[in-house]
């Protein structure tokens, strides 16, 4: 669960914006839910040629969301095989492949895969053939810390240069985090300064985890009166979040 806010993270964005703008592959890696995602879309509008795949578990996801992407940007090779977006589901995933192979090929775009489902070796083949056909970088995103769910697609970024990790907040900064959530949240509560402790101890600084706390402290259950049952709300917290990565 992410806020819908960008807090503290400008250091961050820059990185990635400069990343971009250098048209090159990379990889962005981190735990779960500290912000990779929500940092990079705030950045897309800059860069109307990157292609983002939100969901890239299979390589029909990709070139299907490729193909719509094409398509919006009116590239003419798009445009000449789909008539509109309705008729992207109509084609085969061989034909789609061709579509999409051919308008990479007719202009200067980059791809950047989100939520990658632990790629093939064929689907990492597919990447390398789109980085040869069109000489367009393939970038991705690791949801994972030790970023196991790149699969096959990690050798393509074997040089540390290519690599930009995401880190859960120092423990000042998640402070700050905290209290801003819990205000934007409007949660009141009596024992609130030992909450706010506690959610420092259970988040270790992971801005998803931060906002589930506060989100879940204000379900009846974990409410009495203007208290917060806080023992009751870390053992279910321990039990569905999986905050380190």
């Amino acid at each position: 669960m992410m806020p819908e806010f960008i807090f503290d993270r400008e250091e961050e964005r820059q990185a990635i914006r400069q990343r971009l703008a250098k048209n090159r592959p990379f990889l962005i890696h981190g735990p779960a839910d500290v912000g990779k995602t929500l940092l990079l879309c705030s950045l897309l509008p800059e860069f109307p040629s990157v292609l983002y795949c939100e969901d890239s578990a299979t390589t029909h996801m990709v070139f299907r969301s490729l193909a719509h992407s094409l398509l919006r940007l009116r590239s003419p090779h798009a445009r000449a095989a789909f008539r509109n977006e309705e008729a992207i589901k109509t084609k085969s995933a061989v034909s789609l492949k061709g579509i999409v192979m051919n308008a990479l090929n007719e202009g200067k775009y980059t791809i950047v895969l989100d939520h990658l489902g632990h790629p093939s070796h064929s689907f990492a083949a597919a990447v390398r053939e789109m980085m040869r056909w069109g000489s367009t970088p393939v970038s991705a995103v690791a949801r994972s810390c030790h970023m196991e769910d790149t699969g096959f697609l990690q050798p393509l970024y074997s040089d540390r240069s290519e690599k930009y990790e995401i880190r859960n907040f120092e423990k000042s900064v998640a402070e700050q985090f905290a209290r801003e959530v819990v205000g934007r949240t409007n949660l009141t509560a009596s024992n609130m300064n030992e909450f706010l402790d506690k959610i420092l101890q259970f988040s270790e600084g992971n801005p998803g985890a931060i906002v589930a706390l506060v989100e879940t402290a204000k379900h009846p259950k974990y409410r009495s009166d203007e208290h917060i049952k806080i023992s009751p709300l870390y053992i279910d917290f321990r039990m569905n979040w999986k905050v380190a990565g």
